[in-house]
């Protein structure tokens, strides 16, 4: 996770085609320690993307319209911006640690 100005930056690790959606977990990824977010949207014309974008907002307790893609728009590894606090940061961590 790196701080960017009014936002934080949010390694993800995106598992499409999951039974059901899913926020939880770690995974090493390029971009760093990611959040691994599963989810049952196909990886088809940004559908998985998309999916992705609303559960991560769910689990963190904010709108949809508040996290954006920043990097990786065809890739299973993406870096989301989210908004930036102390409880934004708590509850990622401990998505990312599975608590």
């Amino acid at each position: 996770m790196v701080n960017h100005g009014p936002g934080q930056s949010v390694a993800v690790r995106v598992r499409p085609g999951a039974g059901r959606n899913r926020v939880g977990g770690r995974y090493d990824g390029p971009h760093g320690p990611a959040l691994i977010v599963a989810v049952a949207a196909p990886a088809v014309g940004g559908k998985a993307t998309e999916a992705v974008r609303k559960a991560l907002a769910s689990a963190l307790g904010v709108r949809a319209g508040e996290v954006a893609l920043k990097i990786g728009a065809t890739s299973r590894d993406k870096v989301f911006t989210v908004p930036a606090g102390d409880e934004i940061l708590s509850r990622l961590a401990a998505l990312r640690d599975g608590t």
